[in-house]
């Protein structure tokens, strides 16, 4: 990198510029356009996301103080209010999905040894869905309640790195369960997955593909045994049992066996029950990979307090998604940073630093590992500290 840029040029510099061409290619990003291309529009909305700019009055202002580093940042067309808010309204934003799809394969890459607390060779997923309350008067097509809108983001996440490997953004009215149709599911790949998520028939449609699934029964579930396996209830096991659905549209649905395991948290004085295809790992495996599903509410409670998703730019479903999506590419960009820069420093840490030396002109590295800026005191101690990646 070139020590005499800038530090958002330098972690420009770390994205793959050809594949950023090839998806506006793909999808004509560019197609009439003159001045303001598609990769002026990412680096507009790149710098609103690290440093937290409010609006695109905002935006415009800060950039056009900086009017003579522009250039050697990579902008070549004129910043505006209208301008950018014409390109979040009309330039594709599965530009900015496909993109976000090649940095998220990067990113899994250097991972992929990464632990997660499960001492497992194999795949694990957790999948989950957000909800981010929007204005119906200003959002119309986000429909949810009657006099309420908003977005829902179906999110599968890698639990080795916490990267994001599929994403779908719908109207809040949709279910969540709904997106299990819409998964490429990895045979002999495990899926983690809370109750909202228990329908009968796509599960089985799990077992077919060979893929294995972990999740939590409920109260009304119709299930009768067929065998007990023994357990050690020193450990909070209660049962390890095979069972079959009594229910007769359940028994229709799935006609396979699965494996129901109850256990007891001590410490939340709370008793879980989980259902899983899986019959050979051992039932408090089967417990913690449920745990480890937590890991998707922190990367929701992340991304939401430390990238712009909650308040937007544009009231368009389009300019909406894109905001989203490069909001996506930024927090992966940063989990490849932390990587491939070998640096010690959360997630959190990282973003902070860059929000206040975007305009320097240092080595990245030297700033990023800066033991001044590294101190204690520059961490919030309400963040959330256990997503260090």
């Amino acid at each position: 990198m070139n020590k005499d840029s800038t530090v958002f040029t330098q972690v420009m510099e770390l994205l793959p510029q050809h594949e950023f061409r090839k998806c506006v290619k793909r999808y004509k990003g560019n197609y009439k356009v003159q001045k303001f291309t598609c990769h002026d529009q990412f680096l507009c909305m790149t710098f609103a996301q690290l440093t937290y700019r409010e609006s695109l009055r905002d935006i415009e202002s800060c950039l056009r103080s900086m009017k003579s580093k522009l250039y050697n940042m990579g902008f070549r067309g004129k910043i505006s209010k209208s301008t950018l808010a014409d390109a979040n309204e009309n330039r594709d934003w599965r530009i900015y999905a496909d993109f976000a799809q090649v940095l998220i394969n990067r990113a899994r890459s250097l991972y992929i040894d990464e632990d997660f607390g499960v001492d497992l060779k194999e795949m694990v997923y957790a999948l989950d869905a957000s909800t981010i309350d929007l204005c119906l008067s200003l959002f119309p097509w986000a429909k949810f309640r009657k006099k309420k809108g908003a977005i829902k983001l179906h999110t599968l996440i890698d639990l080795r790195g916490n990267i994001p490997v599929f994403v779908s953004i719908t109207e809040g009215k949709v279910h969540d369960v709904n997106v299990l149709d819409h998964l490429f599911l990895e045979p002999g790949a495990i899926y983690v997955m809370d109750r909202g998520y228990l329908d009968f028939a796509r599960l089985f449609e799990m077992t077919k593909t060979s893929a294995y699934f972990v999740i939590r029964s409920k109260r009304n579930t119709q299930l009768s045994r067929v065998y007990s396996a023994p357990v050690d209830k020193a450990t909070g096991l209660r049962c390890d049992q095979t069972v079959v659905f009594t229910g007769y549209k359940a028994a229709r649905d799935d006609p396979k066996k699965l494996r129901r395991i109850k256990f007891y948290d001590a410490e939340k004085k709370r008793s879980f029950v989980f259902l899983t295809n899986n019959f050979v790992l051992p039932a408090m495996t089967i417990t913690k990979l449920y745990k480890s599903r937590w890991q998707i509410e922190l990367f929701f409670k992340w991304i939401k307090q430390h990238l712009r998703i909650k308040a937007f730019y544009g009231t368009s479903e389009n300019a909406v998604k894109t905001q989203i999506w490069i909001a996506i590419s930024i927090y992966v960009l940063v989990a490849i940073m932390k990587k491939e820069l070998k640096l010690e420093s959360s997630l959190y840490t990282i973003l902070q630093i860059l929000s206040v030396t975007i305009f320097e002109k240092s080595p990245i590295l030297g700033v990023l590992t800066d033991d001044q800026l590294q101190d204690e005191t520059f961490i919030h101690h309400n963040q959330l500290n256990l997503f260090n990646l």
